[in-house]
């Protein structure tokens, strides 16, 4: 079997439009897992410039999948003990919800294995 990690990262500006409303943190942020393949999120890293709560959400095919809250100028590591298989055909993207008007910039870096 061969593996291929794959990673989605960087460092994104952002303006919060209210904690109930994720909004995609970046075009970068989005991966199509091919026909054929199966992915696996192993992995998640974040950081939080902004002096309030915010949350990554994992998205899969526009459905939350996980929530990653981050404090206030805060980070957090959640490594995933329990992964789940993402067929072939789906969209894994990263979404940011923050309060209204509340700007900062967010630290990502999802760790993903597709075999």
């Amino acid at each position: 079997m061969i593996t291929k990690n794959l990673f989605l990262q960087g460092i994104f500006p952002f303006e919060g439009t209210g904690l109930e409303k994720p909004v995609p943190i970046h075009s970068e942020l989005s991966h199509y897992v091919p026909d054929g393949v199966i992915n696996q999120t192993l992995y998640f890293r974040g950081g939080n410039s902004s002096s309030e709560l915010i949350t990554v959400v994992l998205m899969r095919n526009g459905v939350p999948m996980r929530y990653f809250p981050i404090g206030a100028k805060s980070e957090v590591h959640v490594p995933l003990r329990v992964v789940e298989d993402i067929d072939g055909g789906s969209v894994v993207e990263l979404y940011l919800a923050a309060p209204d008007g509340v700007g900062g910039s967010v630290v990502v870096d999802l760790g993903m294995v597709e075999h």
